[in-house]
């Protein structure tokens, strides 16, 4: 079929580059990355669609009353400070 189209200068110029690399003419290789890009948009559209879907169910986080989740890092770090103190400023690995 012959039709015409307008295309970019860049495209144009992507195109050129990729013909003298493929050792073929400017209209195979149009037609090879028309077909290539159609065919990848067609399988990463299948592919997304047989995807299974995931479906997350909520719970809640159980904290006994009086702990603060906002300052568990602060706890951490109270933790670590007892933990080394204990060990009366010996760094152990």
């Amino acid at each position: 079929m012959r039709t015409t189209v307008t295309l970019d200068d860049d495209l144009v110029s992507l195109l050129e580059s990729e013909a003298k690399v493929r050792h073929s003419s400017f209209k195979e290789t149009l037609n090879h990355t028309l077909r290539f890009g159609l065919i990848a948009k067609s399988a990463a559209a299948e592919a997304a669609r047989s995807a299974p879907k995931v479906v997350m169910q909520p719970f809640t986080g159980g904290l006994l009353p009086g702990y603060d989740p906002d300052r568990m890092n602060q706890l951490c770090d109270e933790l670590e400070v007892e933990a080394f103190l204990k060990t009366d400023g010996k760094i152990t690995p």
